[in-house]
C-alpha cells in the first residue's frame, strides 16, 4: 500500500512541477538575461522533477511497482516458470522454439563428426592402408546405424505404444488445465495450503538472524502456490515433469539396432584389444565408439513418429498461456529486463530486480539496521554509547608520563595488600583506570567512517593550506616542495594504501593517514594556485596604505585564496570518501566500506545500496556545509 500511495505522489509531483517550470519560464522576468548566475538561484521544482525521475525509474527497475500494485505476481509467476521449465525439455526435441527436430540436429552433427575423423583418418601419414580400411569400415557401419532409427518400419510396437502414451497423458493434461477447477483440490487441503503460504511469507520478506547481527531475506520468491491461477500452473508443472522424465526414458531401440551396435562395439573392442592406448589407430576406434554411444543413447525418432505429441505440446502452450490472463501482461509491462525463473525446485528474480533492489525491501532494511538491537555485524550503524571520561583521558594521555617521574610503583606487601603512592594513581589516571563520569560518545560503522574522513581532512588542511600559501609566495619553498607533491600526487591512493596499512597497522591511524595524504595534496595545490593568481594591484594597494607583510597576507592574499582553498576542500572530500571505502574494503572490521565488502560476498545487494546511500547522503552533507560557508566567507564569489 506505501509503494502505491508513494508512487502516486511521486508522479503527480513529477507532472506538477513541470507545469509550474514552464509557467516560470512564460514569466520570466525579461532582465534575466542569459548568463546571469542569479538565473541559476531557486529551482526546487525542477530538484523534485530530476529527484522523483530518478525514483520512478527505481521502482521500475528493480519491480518494486509490480510488488507495490500485484505482490502475489512474482509467486504466479514462479509457478508458470515451473510449468515453462518442465516444458522446455520436451519442447527442445521438436521445432517449436527451435529450427530443427532434436534428431535432426544430432544426426547432422553426428554425420558431420564421423565425415572429420573419416578425412583425417585417410589423410594421415602414420597409419598404414589396412588400419585405414579397419576404421573406415567402423566409420561405415557407424553410419549405418542411423537408418535403424529412423526407419518408421523399424519402430516397435511397444514404443509406438508408449509414444501414444505420452502424447494421450499430454492431451488430458491440456483437457484438464482448461478446467475451472483443476486441480481437484479439497478443502482440507485448500486450509492446509493457506496456512503453508502465511508460515512461508511473502516476497521478500526480511528477517533477522539472531546472535548474528546480519539482515538476510527468509526467501527470495514465495514457492508455495498462493492463488488459484498459481496452484494450477504448480499442479500442471508436477503432472508435466512426470510425462518429461517418462520420454527421456524413452529410448527408440530395435532389435536390429541393438544387433548392429553390439556388434560394432565388439569389433572396436576387439580390434583395441591388442594395441597400445596411445596408438594412433586405437584413438580413433576409441572416439568412433564414443559417437556410436551418442547415438545409441540419442532420442533419435522417424520423420513423423512424434507429431501427434508434437501437436500434443503446442495445444498444451496454447492452453497454458492463456490462462495466464494479465500476468503475462504484468510480466512483459512491470518486470522489465527480466522475469521470475525457475532452477529445479526453487524459484528466483533473473534480471535488474535481482541486482537492483527494491526501495520498500532496501529502505526496510536500512531501517532495520538502525536499530542499535540490530546493526550489521553486531555493531551498529550509528548509535549512542555511554563512555567513562576517564577511558577518553587514558586515550589522551600518554602512559611515559608516569613512567618518567621520580620513585618506584607500588609494591604488594608480605600481606598481598597493595598500597597505593603517587606515582601509582599517576599510572591510574593515565591509563583511565579510574571511574569518573560517563558521557554520550557516538559510535557505529557510520561515525567509524565519518571520523576518518573528518580527521584526515582536518589534518590535510592544517598542513596542506598553509605549506600551499608559502609555495605561492616563496621561490625557495616552491623550489623544494614542489617535486616532492608532484611525485606523489600522480600516484592513486590505492597504490599507496597496502604499503600504509602494512607500516601502520588495520585500525584507524593507517586509514586516516592515507586520507590525510590525499587530501594534503588537493589542499596545497589549491592554496598555492589561490596565492599566486592575487593581483599584484591588490598587493601594491595594501603596501602603499601601509600594511605589514602579515596584514597582506590575512587581508589580501588569504581572503583571495579562499574561493580556491574551499574548491579544493570540496574536491578533497570526495576523493577522501572514494579512498576510505577502498581501504576499508583491504582492511578493516568497521565502517561503510567494511560494510559493503562483507555484503558483496553474500550478495546481499539491499545493504550494498544501503551503503552507496548513506555514503551519498554523508557526501551530500559535507558539500552542503561547505557551499553554506562558502557563501558566508566569501559573500563576493561572482558579482565582479
Amino acid at each position: 500500500m506505501l509503494t502505491q500511495i508513494v508512487t502516486f505522489l511521486i508522479f503527480f509531483a513529477v507532472v506538477g512541477c513541470i507545469l509550474y517550470g514552464r509557467r516560470l519560464i512564460r514569466t520570466e522576468k525579461v532582465d534575466a538575461v542569459f548568463g546571469n548566475p542569479e538565473r541559476a538561484r531557486g529551482g526546487t521544482h525542477w530538484v523534485i522533477v530530476g529527484s522523483s525521475f530518478l525514483l520512478l525509474v527505481w521502482l521500475y527497475y528493480s519491480w518494486d511497482i509490480a510488488k507495490g500494485f500485484y505482490p502475489k505476481s512474482a509467486n504466479e509467476l514462479c509457478q508458470v516458470a515451473k510449468v515453462n521449465d518442465s516444458l522446455l525439455g520436451l519442447k527442445y526435441q521438436f521445432p517449436i522454439e527451435e529450427r530443427q527436430f532434436k534428431s535432426t540436429s544430432q544426426i547432422k552433427k553426428e554425420n558431420k563428426n564421423l565425415q572429420i575423423i573419416l578425412d583425417e583418418i585417410q589423410n594421415s601419414n602414420e597409419l598404414n592402408s589396412q588400419q585405414k580400411i579397419i576404421l573406415a569400415n567402423f566409420i561405415n557401419k557407424t553410419n549405418q546405424l542411423i537408418p535403424l532409427l529412423t526407419n518408421e518400419d523399424l519402430l516397435e510396437i511397444d514404443t509406438r505404444q508408449k509414444i501414444d502414451d505420452i502424447t494421450g497423458r499430454i492431451n488430458l493434461l491440456t483437457e484438464n488445465f482448461q478446467k475451472p477447477d483443476y486441480p481437484f483440490e479439497s478443502e482440507q487441503e485448500y486450509n492446509e495450503r493457506q496456512k503453508a503460504v502465511s508460515e512461508e511469507g511473502g516476497w521478500g520478506i526480511v528477517k533477522v538472524s539472531a546472535g548474528t547481527g546480519s539482515i538476510e531475506n527468509t526467501i527470495e520468491v514465495p514457492l508455495i502456490p498462493a492463488t488459484d491461477r498459481g496452484l494450477r500452473f504448480h499442479a500442471a508443472a508436477q503432472e508435466l515433469n512426470l510425462i518429461s522424465d517418462d520420454f527421456f526414458k524413452l529410448r527408440n531401440h530395435n532389435p536390429q539396432f541393438k544387433e548392429k551396435i553390439k556388434e560394432l562395439k565388439d569389433e572396436i573392442k576387439s580390434y583395441r584389444k591388442d594395441l597400445d592406448s596411445e596408438d594412433l589407430s586405437s584413438t580413433y576406434a576409441k572416439n568412433i565408439v564414443k559417437i556410436a554411444r551418442r547415438i545409441e543413447f540419442a532420442s533419435i525418432y522417424p520423420p513423423n513418429a512424434l507429431d501427434k505429441m508434437q501437436n500434443a505440446i503446442i495445444k498444451f502452450d496454447v492452453a497454458q498461456k492463456e490462462a495466464q490472463g494479465g500476468l503475462r501482461f504484468i510480466d512483459i509491462f512491470l518486470f522489465p529486463a527480466g522475469t521470475i525463473i525457475a532452477s529445479g525446485p526453487s524459484c528466483s528474480e533473473q534480471g535488474s530486480g535481482r541486482w537492483l533492489p527494491k526501495p520498500s525491501d532496501t529502505f526496510n532494511k536500512f531501517a532495520l539496521m538502525l536499530k542499535p538491537s540490530v546493526g550489521y555485524k553486531d555493531i551498529p550503524l550509528l548509535w549512542i554509547d555511554m563512555v567513562d571520561v576517564s577511558k577518553m583521558i587514558g586515550f589522551i594521555l600518554p602512559d611515559w608520563i608516569a613512567d618518567i617521574l621520580p620513585g618506584e610503583y607500588p609494591v604488594h606487601t608480605k600481606d598481598g595488600i597493595v598500597k597505593q603512592n603517587f606515582k601509582g594513581y599517576v599510572l591510574k589516571v593515565v591509563t583511565g583506570d579510574f571511574e569518573l563520569f560517563k558521557i554520550p560518545v557516538p559510535y557505529g560503522h557510520i561515525w567509524d567512517s565519518f571520523m576518518r574522513v573528518f580527521l584526515g581532512l582536518v589534518f590535510g588542511i592544517l598542513i596542506g593550506v598553509p605549506l600551499g600559501l608559502f609555495m605561492g609566495l616563496n621561490r625557495f619553498a616552491k623550489g623544494f616542495f614542489d617535486p616532492l607533491i608532484e611525485l606523489y600526487r600522480p600516484v592513486p591512493p590505492l597504490a599507496w594504501a597496502p604499503l600504509i596499512i602494512s607500516v601502520l597497522g588495520i585500525d584507524n591511524t593507517g586509514k586516516v593517514f592515507l586520507l590525510f595524504m590525499v587530501s594534503l595534496s588537493i589542499m596545497i595545490i589549491s592554496a598555492r594556485a589561490g596565492a599566486s593568481g592575487t593581483q599584484l594591484s591588490k598587493i601594491h594597494a595594501a603596501h602603499s596604505l601601509g600594511a605589514s607583510k602579515k596584514q597582506i597576507l590575512r587581508y589580501v592574499i588569504f581572503p583571495n585564496s579562499l574561493p580556491e582553498i574551499l574548491t579544493g576542500i570540496r574536491v578533497a572530500v570526495g576523493m577522501c570518501w572514494g579512498t576510505l571505502v577502498a581501504a576499508e574494503f583491504l582492511a578493516g572490521t568497521t565502517g561503510i566500506g567494511f560494510v559493503e565488502n562483507v555484503a558483496k560476498k553474500y550478495f546481499q545487494y539491499e545493504v550494498i545500496w544501503i551503503t552507496i546511500f548513506i555514503m551519498g547522503m554523508l557526501g551530500l552533507l559535507f558539500d552542503v556545509t561547505l557551499r553554506k560557508i562558502i557563501d558566508k566567507t566569501i559573500p563576493w564569489r561572482g558579482k565582479g
